[in-house]
């Protein structure tokens, strides 16, 4: 028979990853966590234990009294939890066998698996957290650098929800004025005075929502990294470079052409920021069937790169293919690596600049480590020259909210749009509660099941 779900029965999952640790943790949430750890629980009487506090014993099967595991069980009590329920973790031996025995005991006495998400998705339902909040709690999980972890845990204070309140506050303050003056006009000229709070309002909340938006592509490249392929032709040092910013041999590197002939991806930290390289097979024609699928996934990662670093063997006159490539990423945000200095040049620095523009050219050698901190700065500064430090910044980071200030912008751009034509005030004022909804779904005060539901369905279990 299955398991009727309500919206707060008690949940319990397993709160760390999978596989063998020094310990895992077996989640519950809800009225009946208490009573339902109770029941397995062999040690101190948990319902006389004090609120945050953590207890020894044993988890036994009530059935056949079988002893499953020795434990540490926290009790925390509501309110002052995250999900402002009863709170119970069990801290078992690591391992997949007695993790998933102590839940699947706690599901045959009172609990029910939570869904992804859900302990997350209660405390917003709670009112412990918004939704910003919520969502910086998956950006604090994945974050990848120092710089992307502040950002996540400024947002997980209520940074940017402190922020988008007081404009929706604001808006909300100017259409109560104008509702004032509607229903009790003290001048004859109370429509230009309407119009003009309006337009006055809309202007200072447009400019507002611009100054977070411009921190709208910083804040994206610390939330899901910076796309970034590597490419040139074949043996100018790409899988070198690759290796040099990772600190390990992740790519084969030979003085034969070719070695290369699939996408390698990897995470890796430069000067904070979090970049998704891409080492990808030398770009050149090729008779051979398996080297040029490789090409051509290389041709279609560089079409999706954020940054191009475009590799050139200084050692070597440019060849065709080389120019190739030059004209190939002439539209990317690139900067070109002039690689092997450490060996006679034959690639005059000043000519190939000329060649790149504007572009930011960096001679480099891979192999002693030349022009390597400055070819990380340079990466840096491209996408965080001028952003004040993270720890004092409220950026955005998420796509979501990105759109919802677009379009709340836009509803700006209406107001002000229907004002100069002339607009009566009572259509301008429908424009004007948009954009107060449109902000209103970045902290889930206007927000609805389904979204919420789609949300939280992208969190881990337990979580």
């Amino acid at each position: 028979m299955s398991q009727t779900i309500t919206e707060f029965d008690t949940i319990a999952a397993i709160s760390t990853p999978p596989g063998e640790g020094a310990i895992s943790i077996v989640r519950l949430s809800g009225e009946e966590a208490l009573a339902t750890a109770e029941r397995v629980f062999k040690g101190r009487d948990l319902s006389k234990v004090a609120s945050h506090t953590i207890n020894y014993g044993h988890i036994i099967d009530p059935d056949t009294n079988e002893e499953v595991d020795e434990v540490m069980v926290s009790v925390m009590l509501a309110p002052k939890t995250f999900t402002r329920e009863d709170v119970i973790e069990i801290n078992c031996h690591g391992g997949i066998v007695a993790t998933n025995r102590i839940l699947q005991l706690l599901l045959s006495h009172g609990a029910r698996l939570a869904e992804p998400g859900e302990f997350t998705k209660r405390a917003f339902l709670n009112g412990r957290i918004d939704l910003s909040q919520a969502e910086a709690v998956m950006d604090l999980i994945r974050a990848k650098t120092d710089k992307s972890m502040k950002v996540a845990l400024n947002q997980l204070d209520g940074d940017l929800a402190h922020l988008i309140r007081n404009l929706r506050q604001d808006i909300l303050d100017v259409l109560a004025q104008v509702e004032v003056n509607i229903d009790y006009p003290e001048y004859d000229d109370v429509e230009t005075m309407t119009t003009r709070l309006l337009l006055e309002k809309a202007k200072d909340v447009k400019a507002r929502i611009a100054d977070l938006l411009s921190t709208a592509q910083q804040g994206k490249v610390l939330r899901e990294g910076l796309a970034t392929a590597i490419v040139g032709r074949p043996n100018v040092g790409k899988s070198s470079l690759l290796n040099h910013l990772l600190h390990e041999d992740k790519a084969i590197v030979t003085d034969v052409a070719g070695t290369t002939r699939d996408v390698i991806e990897e995470y890796v930290n430069v000067k904070g920021v979090p970049l998704k390289l891409v080492d990808t097979a030398g770009i050149h024609d090729t008779t051979d069937k398996v080297e040029k699928i490789g090409v051509e996934r290389s041709k279609q990662a560089l079409a999706a790169a954020d940054l191009v670093l475009l590799v050139i063997n200084g050692s070597e006159p440019l060849t065709d293919e080389d120019r190739t490539l030059i004209e190939t990423t002439a539209d990317s945000k690139r900067i070109v690596i002039l690689n092997k200095t450490d060996l006679p040049q034959q690639v005059d620095l000043a000519d190939l600049q000329k060649l790149v523009g504007d572009d930011a050219v960096i001679a480099t050698s891979v192999l002693t480590n030349a022009g390597m901190d400055q070819l990380e700065d340079k990466i840096a500064n491209l996408f965080f020259g001028g952003i004040e430090n993270s720890q004092t910044t409220v950026m955005v980071t998420n796509a979501r909210h990105i759109g919802l200030l677009n379009q709340a912008s836009q509803a700006l751009d209406d107001v002000m749009s229907g004002i100069a034509a002339g607009m009566p005030v009572d259509l301008v004022q429908i424009d004007m509660t948009r954009a107060w909804d449109l902000l209103g779904e970045i902290t889930g005060d206007s927000v609805q099941d389904e979204l919420l539901t789609q949300l939280f369905s992208q969190f881990c279990l337990g979580k």
